[in-house]
């Protein structure tokens, strides 16, 4: 099984990485699905979206859980019957997930030059930093992508938007990390984020 990368982040909380290789067949044979989730993979039009599902079933496996301990709210957001937190992702040929004590969000992201036609759609104060950043664009595009959407995966509220709400804080690609910002209804909230490329994909997660 193609478990793909495994990051212990803290002794909190762990990150792990699927390279999705497998026939969904060969993905279907060894689960254990409950009726909703077999139901949903089945409603799946595309056999690449239900192939990045059942993957993140096998990586809940190599966590130690099933399909039976997890749940979603009704704003979507997955959690765990034990109390842990976690947050899924899956893009293309790779999923992820990340399991913590804390709250945390996660996103996987293929760099593909078509980001720069929606980058006015969520970047605002980063355009001061990116206009310096020449044949890194897209690649620091993605990351600020990734940072923002998980976290929105980790609040899971309706009204968040990405331009408005959210800000990552300038960053160097070999940092790896930087820090990301939350300013909703008059509140503030800081959080430290992490980032990765691989094979022309980047992951980010942000931890509470």
């Amino acid at each position: 099984m193609p478990l793909y990368k495994s990051i212990s982040v803290n002794s909190q909380t762990t990150v792990k990485i699927w390279k999705i290789e497998e026939s969904y067949d060969a993905l279907f044979s060894l689960l254990d699905l409950k009726s909703g989730s077999l139901m949903r993979v089945k409603r799946m039009k595309s056999e690449l979206h239900q192939r990045g599902f059942l993957s993140v079933r096998h990586l809940l496996r190599e966590f130690g859980y099933t399909d039976q301990d997890l749940f979603y709210d009704e704003n979507g957001k997955p959690h765990l019957k034990d109390g842990k937190h976690i947050s899924i992702t899956h893009s293309f040929t790779f999923s992820g997930v990340i399991i913590s004590d804390i709250e945390v969000g996660i996103d996987i992201e293929k760099q593909r030059e078509k980001i720069s036609i929606i980058a006015t759609k969520f970047v605002d104060y980063e355009f001061q930093y990116l206009a310096e950043a020449h044949t890194n664009y897209i690649r620091k595009l993605t990351v600020i992508w990734g940072i923002k959407e998980s976290l929105y995966k980790l609040f899971a509220t309706r009204g968040m938007l990405f331009k408005e709400h959210f800000l990552v804080i300038p960053f160097m690609l070999k940092d790896l990390e930087t820090v990301c910002w939350v300013d909703y209804k008059m509140k503030k909230y800081r959080y430290n984020s992490c980032f990765l490329e691989f094979e022309g994909f980047t992951c980010a997660y942000v931890i509470g």
